[in-house]
């Protein structure tokens, strides 16, 4: 672990030391808007980190990762049972606010949804291989969690209770969802087979070294400055709820059970995450409101690169 909470210029230390993660984002964002390399190369790209180098890193470390079973199931509740109240949040906020079927579903989605990629790439920028490992095992109770409980809520508010054929088929396509079987592979792979395999682990070793810095770059590419005069209740209700509830119940609930700082850090960088760039698609694709969504993800994603640094600065404080 680096020794970045001992630094007298803690903000700034540690925002020095994420930086190069959002001016990836942005570099990939520049790159887009320029059609650098060509528009088509970054649906390519997109499709390669879902299907290939993501999945990859998931199973590699998964497969290999040592982890102290007696912390699992308390971790377990820590990331999940603050997602589980933001959801619950997010839900009574769109109904006492009385937004519609789309507009709900986009607030769902900014509240609860969250970016894996950069959580990653924050927990090994400031602690290593170590929070790196710990990341994964955290994305590895969130994903499926996210998925399976967002998408069909999503889908109930946008097209009403007449929509079960359409969660059926959803569920269907999240099961073959590849970052949960890459997760499921790795546990099992672990599990049967402690050691590395030759020519597999080290192939997915490999790909999954490349997974970070392309997956940042796709990222900004995929951030849209459109919609940004979406209506303010909604977008200021996903940042409550992302940036101050969130990751203040799972500082909370850390703080109680006795998790120790890179624990701690680690579920809060999940947890004060901005939305996950895949919600403008699901959006489009589930009866949301895409130009909303479009115009959260671009401010969260702008907002986490102050809120981040300022949540873990303030937890490390918390442990001095």
């Amino acid at each position: 672990m680096r020794g970045i909470q001992q630094d007298p210029l803690h903000m700034l230390s540690i925002w020095l030391s994420i930086a190069p993660i959002f001016a990836i984002v942005v570099l990939g964002h520049l790159l887009w808007r320029v059609s650098i390399p060509s528009m088509d190369f970054w649906d390519v790209i997109d499709r390669l980190v879902y299907w290939i180098l993501m999945p990859s890193l998931l199973f590699y470390k998964m497969s290999t990762a040592h982890f102290d079973a007696s912390l699992v199931g308390s971790y377990s509740l820590v990331i999940l049972a603050p997602f589980a109240f933001c959801v619950g949040f997010a839900l009574l906020g769109g109904r006492i606010a009385g937004l519609n079927g789309a507009v709900a579903s986009t607030l769902l989605q900014g509240a609860a949804r969250h970016n894996t990629f950069i959580s990653l790439a924050m927990a090994e920028r400031i602690y290593g291989l170590d929070g790196l490992e710990l990341a994964i095992l955290a994305s590895a109770m969130l994903i499926p969690a996210t998925n399976l409980s967002v998408v069909p809520l999503m889908i109930t508010l946008a097209s009403g209770k007449g929509a079960g054929g359409r969660v059926n088929a959803i569920l269907r396509d999240l099961v073959r969802n590849p970052l949960i079987l890459s997760v499921s592979l790795g546990v099992v792979v672990g599990l049967v087979w402690p050691e590395e395999i030759p020519v597999i682990h080290d192939t997915t070793k490999l790909l999954g070294g490349a997974a970070l810095p392309i997956v940042l770059l796709s990222i900004g590419a995929s951030l849209r400055v459109t919609g940004l005069s979406a209506s303010t209740m909604p977008i200021a209700l996903s940042f409550l709820i992302k940036f101050a509830a969130f990751p203040l119940g799972t500082f909370l609930l850390a703080r109680w059970i006795g998790l120790n700082e890179m624990q701690t850090v680690i579920a809060l960088m999940f947890a004060a995450a901005p939305a996950a760039s895949s919600s403008y698609v699901f959006a489009r694709q589930l009866g949301g409101d895409a130009p909303l969504m479009a115009a959260i993800l671009t401010l969260q994603t702008g907002a986490a690169f102050i809120t981040m640094p300022l949540t873990i600065a303030l937890a490390q404080r918390a442990f001095q």
